[in-house]
């Protein structure tokens, strides 16, 4: 295995670490979702997940998440 294949999972959390250092939290994720492959309808299940859930209990987990994130 080459030198550099053995330094990118390295290199991967550097740059996460940095990112996550200099991105707000909204930042973060948009670059998250920027950089990750989609497969399917992500509005569909975001629905699908959400809609037996009160407004306050979304933006509770969503406020645990930003914690998570910046944690």
């Amino acid at each position: 295995m080459s030198e550099a294949a053995v330094e990118s999972p390295k290199v991967m959390e550097k740059v996460f670490n940095i990112l996550k250092r200099e991105l707000s939290a909204e930042e973060y994720l948009v670059y998250l979702q920027t950089i990750t492959p989609r497969i399917g309808d992500a509005t569909r299940e975001l629905r699908d997940i959400t809609k037996k859930m009160s407004l306050e209990e979304v933006l509770r987990k969503a406020k645990q998440m930003e914690k998570t994130l910046n944690a």
